[in-house]
């Protein structure tokens, strides 16, 4: 069953810093490019990041460039988002998802999706 599990979200506040993971197990994970998408209250849900199956290539949203960064461990079928100065804008639920296709994946076409963990960026 292929499946991916997010953890690490949280409240912190402006300017804080978070890292989520996203777990993967079911597939040959380093077949898969892996994404992070994000829903916010009243909003649809966007593309944040995506990382190549390899970790050669990355892409980011506009909206996190220079703040977030992907990374993947393929020995531990692991990939990380690590969030630095956030902003309450950030506020949302974080998905990880997974794609053999890395361009289909930044486009939005999904193959596995995680249950989702809450990120709050709050005073």
């Amino acid at each position: 069953q292929l499946q991916l599990v997010e953890s690490g979200g949280g409240l912190v506040q402006p300017g804080g810093s978070l890292r989520l993971s996203c777990a993967a197990s079911g597939f040959t994970f380093d077949a898969y490019a892996i994404g992070w998408f994000r829903q916010a209250p009243g909003k649809e849900r966007e593309g944040v990041s995506c990382i190549s199956n390899s970790g050669a290539t990355t892409y980011y949203a506009d909206s996190v460039k220079g703040r977030f960064t992907i990374s993947r461990d393929n020995a531990k079928n692991t990939v990380y988002l690590q969030m630095n100065s956030l902003k309450p804008e950030d506020t949302a639920v974080y998905y990880c998802a997974a794609d053999p296709y890395f361009r289909a994946l930044v486009a939005g076409s999904v193959e596995v999706w995680g249950q989702g963990t809450l990120v709050t960026v709050s005073s």
